[in-house]
């Protein structure tokens, strides 16, 4: 799914996790989420009227009321709002995954944290019938070449985060046994094919998009199923 050096990621920078409001946290920092919030709001709604490459950052402000100078305390550039979804993604699966019973098999427990994860994701209290504000900017990830583009390197700079979380699952070492790695590169592409698929169709909800991942991880072979022990057996 990812590829940088392989390190256990117990040792590196925690994976950015969904952004929300602590409970009875303090105004000051309600605000500034009330704020980020406004303005992923303001700019997918501005990508969806104008286009992602017709918009600017000063649109975005604008449509909120605040300055630029605000917006680049919370992002980098436009691309890098869009892309606070798949790290928010990436976060809440490992959150997920690292959670699973240790009993469960590692197939099954990355299925299962996928529906967690993706289920969190796609629970922010839309009108009834509408499409998951997540989902809204999946399509239009895989819509823009730009955005479709940094979006691969993310992922590609990352793979070792869920490389390293299945191999400390089984207490195996990943330098020198590669079903992490092959089950993590299994999973990036069914989560590729189902999302297509799912675009393709029309879209909707996030249980249609589970179905559709479910279905490619129903016709796996077994080879990869049952835990794992550190002769490779």
């Amino acid at each position: 799914m990812y590829a940088c050096p392989v390190q256990d990621v117990a040792t590196r920078p925690s994976a950015p996790q969904p952004s929300q409001p602590r409970p009875g946290a303090p105004r000051r920092e309600r605000k500034k989420q009330q704020t980020r919030d406004a303005l992923i709001q303001a700019a997918l709604e501005l990508f969806e009227a104008k286009g992602y490459e017709h918009t600017t950052v000063r649109e975005i402000t604008d449509a909120v009321d605040v300055s630029e100078r605000t917006f680049f305390r919370y992002f980098a550039s436009k691309e890098d709002l869009a892309l606070s979804f798949v790290r928010d993604a990436a976060g809440a699966l490992l959150q997920a995954l690292s959670a699973r019973p240790a009993a469960e098999e590692p197939l099954t427990a990355l299925r299962r944290a996928f529906r967690e994860s993706l289920g969190r994701l796609t629970a922010d209290g839309g009108v009834p019938g509408s499409k998951p504000t997540y989902l809204s900017v999946l399509e239009l990830i895989e819509t823009t070449p730009a955005l479709l583009a940094a979006h691969l390197r993310y992922v590609y700079d990352h793979d070792d985060d869920l490389v390293g979380v299945l191999a400390r699952r089984e207490g195996v070492d990943p330098a020198t046994d590669p079903r992490p790695r092959i089950l993590a590169a299994i999973f990036a592409s069914l989560a590729a094919l189902a999302s297509r698929d799912w675009r393709e169709a029309g879209a909707g909800d996030a249980d249609s998009m589970l179905a559709t991942f479910d279905a490619y991880a129903d016709r796996l072979s077994p080879g990869l199923f049952g835990h794992w022990t550190a002769d490779g057996r």
